[in-house]
């Protein structure tokens, strides 16, 4: 399998792109995100999915491990296929696709074309757990390179007992993280008690 291909930008569109590498041009389908990164640039670096069934062989291609690891999350959700998995990142950022599951933000996630409740509802149950643990990342957006995942279930357990719904500390908490690395849990939860 191929991880990455590097070379001349031969073509680009919003949904396509061609590089050269050796004499070759390589077809990879992309998302918004990864045409935003290649405007503008003659050479680039895209990182490889492909996906083959019995009629079909294409490559996908991410600006970063980061985005095409997420892409490879999303995909192994039932009922969630390439199409869905590309829609999504052209939609949101990583980011914002990761936020949205672990604050399970059903509304947000439902935003994009083509996801409907039952699997907005399916992604949120099935890759809540692993992004929390720092599943589909490679960059400072995983949570478990800031914060242990024992922390977040710590201060998550002490604030539903101080009587706080679950889906409110699980839209702050995400936040918090990002602006305080390495925060402990007594911190943690005197943040979110501001917040909630």
């Amino acid at each position: 399998m191929y991880d990455y291909i590097k070379g001349d930008i031969v073509e680009l569109q919003p949904a396509r792109t061609v590089l050269e590498c050796g004499g070759i041009g390589y077809e990879f389908l992309i998302s918004l995100q990864t045409y935003e990164y290649l405007q503008g640039k003659f050479k680039a670096q895209l990182f490889v999915y492909q996906y083959i069934r019995e009629d079909e062989l294409s490559f996908y291609g991410f600006a970063s491990k980061d985005e095409r690891e997420l892409f490879k999350l999303l995909i192994s959700v039932s009922g969630i296929g390439v199409g869905s998995a590309r829609m999504m990142l052209s939609s949101l950022t990583d980011e914002e696709i990761r936020n949205a599951i672990i604050a399970e933000d059903i509304n947000k996630i439902k935003s994009v074309k083509g996801i409907g409740l039952k699997s907005a509802q399916r992604l949120v149950l099935e890759l809540k757990d692993k992004i929390i643990k720092g599943g589909g990342a490679e960059g400072p957006v995983l949570i478990a390179d800031t914060v242990e995942a024992g922390v977040i279930d710590e201060a998550t357990t002490a604030l539903v007992m101080l009587g706080f719904a679950k889906a409110n500390i699980n839209k702050v908490l995400p936040d918090i993280i990002k602006k305080n690395p390495g925060i402990k849990v007594e911190g943690l939860i005197k943040e979110a008690l501001k917040k909630l």
